[in-house]
């Protein structure tokens, strides 16, 4: 039986993941095993995807990213290129804590920019936005807009990646989509 998904020839797909239909695995990647792939995601050249990781469906992996164990990304998630993961916080070249994995969670359609890091044991939430080179140190809201070093939020975005901007009203239309949003209390809602 044929293999549902795309892989180049110099990718190393280790037995034991699951690789869900649709899937473009690229150059010089190694998807290890216990890991699991959704459907119609997109690995990057020099992609290393470590054992226990979750991908969910679409999720967009860009060149040069290693997603180590502890890291579950949802649906809908990109990750730009060369962005790191952690997955403890006090590592030792001396002291063995692969029994201490700090899991972080990356919601549905969640965006983490390029050179980015983020440091283990957080959330980043649905449909947040982490712009490029940021160093992540705790969550980050559903909608929110973060950068720097280390990471504040700065704004809101929309589902389609727009910066939103809230009336007097307090609410916000995403100028593609003409979605709308609601801020309450600090927190961005898309109203239906």
């Amino acid at each position: 039986m044929g293999k549902d998904y795309f892989s180049h020839e110099t990718a190393v797909i280790d037995h034991g993941c699951k690789i869900g239909k649709g899937t473009r695995i690229w150059h010089f990647s190694h998807i290890m095993p216990g890991c699991v792939i959704g459907e119609r995601c997109n690995l990057g050249q020099n992609v290393v995807v470590m054992p226990k990781v979750v991908l969910g469906k679409n999720v967009k992996v860009q060149n040069n990213v290693s997603i180590y164990t502890g890291v579950i990304c949802e649906d809908d998630v990109f990750l730009g290129p060369s962005m790191v993961f952690t997955n403890i916080t006090n590592p030792r070249s001396a002291v063995v804590r692969r029994d201490k994995y700090e899991k972080t969670i990356v919601r549905k359609g969640a965006s983490i920019g390029a050179n980015a890091t983020i440091v283990c044991g957080i959330e980043i939430g649905a449909f947040a936005f982490v712009g490029a080179g940021c160093v992540v140190i705790k969550n980050v809201a559903p909608y929110a807009l973060v950068v720097g070093n280390p990471a504040r939020q700065i704004g809101w975005m929309s589902e389609y990646g727009h910066r939103l901007e809230f009336d007097e009203n307090n609410m916000a239309v995403c100028p593609e989509s003409k979605e709308k949003y609601k801020i309450h209390d600090n927190k961005v809602e898309k109203i239906n």
